[in-house]
C-alpha cells in the first residue's frame, strides 16, 4: 500500500510535468508555425469597416484641413470668395470666405457633364453616340445673351462634340441638349444633377436648370471645390478630352444634314433655325495655354455672381485646385483680368509653397501575434489609405526637394495582448520632415481576440520571453 503511494506521489508530479512540457512545446509550435492571420469572414470586414468609417472622418471627407500647422498666409485676391486645395488628398492650402453661398453660373455645367459621366461609365450612352439637337436646345432659343456652341436644326453630332462645346464655349444650348437627349426633359435632368451633391454631403449645393444661368442655382466655393476634386479624381479623362481644348469649331459639314453647306450667315436679325456658318471659339479659361500646368477646368459668369473660376494645374506629379468666385470687373475684359490675377495668385503660390510625397507602400497590413489569446495571428490595418502626404517647403531649395527628404516612420510593438476589440490602436505610421510631422495614420487590430486560459497564457508569458 505504502509502496504503491510513493508510486503515484512520483508519477502523478511526472505526467504533470510531462504533459505541461508537450502542451508548452506545442503551443511554441503552434506560434513559430504562424505566420498569417486567418481571412476575415464578410461579416467581420463589415463590422471593421463600419466602425472605421465612424471613427475616423479622413476616410470619408472629400476635403480637410492640413494635418499640420503653418503660419496663416494671406494672399491679395479680388475674389470675394475663394478655397485652394490639392486634389490628390482633399488638404485644404488657403481659403477665405469659401462657404458664401454664391450662384455657380456656367461652373453649374460640371455637374451636368458629371452626369454624363457617369451615363458613359454605366454604358448607357457612349462618346460616339449621334444625336439631333432637339428644338429646345437650339442656339435661337437660348435667353439673351448666352453662351452658345451654335446647334440648330439640320444639324447632326456626337456627344463628345457636345461635351466639348460644353466645356470650351460654355455652350448653354449644348447643356440644354445634353439635358433632353438623356432624360426628355430638364426636370428629370436637374433630379440627377441634384443627387450628386446628396450623394457628397454638399448641403448647399442645388440646381434648377443645367446651364447655369439661372441664379437660383446655388454653390459655395468649397462646395464646388469639394465636388471638382471628385470629378477630376473619378473622370480624369475629362480634362484632356474636353476641359485642356484651346479652340473649338462648330458646326462643321460632318454636323450638317439634308444637303445643307457650310456658308457665311448674317445673325444680325437674331440667331436662325439653322446655322450653317462654322465658329471658332477659344476656350474660356483665361489661363490654359498660359499657365504652366493648366489643363481645366471651368468659368462662369452671370451678374448675380460674378466672374467664377474653377482653375487646377499639374506639375511634376502634384495637381491643384482652386476655386475663385465673386470676381470683380465691370465687363468681360477686366472679369477675366481678374480671374487671371487670382488664379496666377494662388496656384504659384501652391507651387512654390508646397508638393505632393506619394510613396504609399509603408501603409498595409503588419502581421503581429498575441501573447495568451485564443486566437495567434492579428493584422494591425491602417485606419484608413491616404493617396499622398502635402509637403511644405520648408527645406532644401523647393517643395520638391523638401518632399523628396520625407521619412516614413512605422511603429509597431513585438506581439499584441491576448484580449483584443477590433479597431483598437497598437500602432502607427508616420510621415516625418526635419521635426514636422506631417501626417499620422493610425494602425489598428483588425478582428477581437478573446483571452486563452490560464495555461495557455502561462505558456505565452514564457515563450515571448524566449523569443
Amino acid at each position: 500500500m505504502k509502496r504503491n503511494i510513493k508510486i503515484t506521489l512520483i508519477c502523478v508530479p511526472a505526467l504533470i510535468i510531462l504533459s505541461s512540457g508537450f502542451f508548452f512545446l506545442a503551443r511554441a509550435l503552434q506560434i513559430s508555425k504562424c505566420d498569417e492571420a486567418v481571412p476575415l469572414s464578410e461579416v467581420q470586414k463589415s463590422e471593421l469597416n463600419d466602425f472605421l468609417e465612424a471613427r475616423y472622418s479622413a476616410r470619408n471627407q472629400i476635403l480637410k484641413p492640413l494635418p499640420y500647422s503653418l503660419t496663416k498666409t494671406n494672399l491679395e485676391l479680388g475674389s470675394e470668395s475663394a478655397i485652394l486645395v490639392d486634389t490628390s488628398n482633399g488638404n485644404i492650402l488657403y481659403e477665405k470666405n469659401a462657404d458664401e453661398i454664391i450662384p455657380p453660373a456656367s461652373m453649374t455645367k460640371l455637374f451636368s457633364m458629371y452626369v454624363v459621366d457617369d451615363a458613359i461609365s454605366q454604358g448607357s450612352l457612349s462618346y460616339d453616340t449621334v444625336i439631333i439637337p432637339p428644338e429646345e436646345s437650339w442656339a435661337c432659343n437660348m435667353p439673351p445673351h448666352s453662351s452658345l456652341m451654335f446647334l440648330g436644326k439640320n444639324q447632326q453630332l456626337t456627344v463628345s462634340e457636345l461635351l466639348a462645346g460644353l466645356s470650351v464655349a460654355s455652350g448653354n444650348d449644348a447643356a440644354y441638349a445634353l439635358a433632353y437627349t438623356l432624360f426628355g426633359n430638364m426636370e428629370d435632368f436637374v433630379s440627377a444633377m441634384n443627387r450628386i451633391p446628396e450623394t457628397y454631403g454638399l448641403q448647399n449645393t442645388h440646381f434648377v436648370e443645367s446651364s447655369g444661368y439661372s441664379e437660383l442655382n446655388q454653390t459655395t466655393a468649397r462646395e464646388m471645390a469639394a465636388f471638382s476634386t471628385v470629378y477630376i479624381n473619378q473622370h480624369p479623362e475629362s480634362l484632356e478630352k474636353f476641359h485642356g481644348l484651346q479652340n473649338f469649331s462648330y458646326p462643321k459639314q460632318e454636323n450638317l444634314t439634308n444637303g445643307y453647306s457650310v456658308r457665311p450667315q448674317d445673325f444680325s436679325q437674331g440667331l436662325p433655325e439653322t446655322i450653317t456658318m462654322t465658329i471658332t471659339q477659344r476656350n474660356t479659361n483665361p489661363l490654359l495655354g498660359l499657365m504652366d500646368g493648366c489643363d481645366g477646368l471651368k468659368t462662369g459668369y452671370i451678374d448675380e455672381s460674378g466672374y467664377n473660376l474653377a482653375l487646377t494645374a499639374r506639375r511634376n506629379g502634384t495637381r491643384f485646385l482652386s476655386v475663385t468666385m465673386k470676381g470683380p470687373g465691370a465687363n468681360p475684359r477686366e472679369g477675366n483680368e481678374w480671374r487671371k490675377r487670382d488664379g496666377t495668385t494662388l496656384m504659384e503660390w501652391a507651387f512654390r509653397s508646397f508638393s505632393d510625397y506619394k510613396d504609399m507602400s509603408r501603409v498595409k497590413p503588419y502581421f503581429l501575434r498575441s501573447k495568451g489569446g485564443k486566437e495567434i495571428g492579428v493584422n494591425l490595418v491602417p485606419a484608413f489609405n491616404p493617396k499622398s502626404v502635402t509637403v511644405p517647403f520648408i527645406f532644401g531649395t523647393s517643395a520638391e526637394e523638401s518632399a523628396r527628404q520625407v521619412k516614413v516612420i512605422t511603429t509597431i510593438p513585438d506581439y499584441l495582448p491576448g484580449e483584443i476589440i477590433a479597431g483598437t490602436e497598437f500602432g502607427k505610421i508616420e510621415f516625418i520632415l526635419e521635426d514636422y510631422v506631417l501626417d499620422t495614420v493610425p494602425l489598428v487590430a483588425d478582428r477581437n481576440v478573446q483571452k486563452a486560459g490560464i495555461l495557455t497564457r502561462l505558456a505565452d508569458s514564457i515563450i515571448f520571453r524566449l523569443k
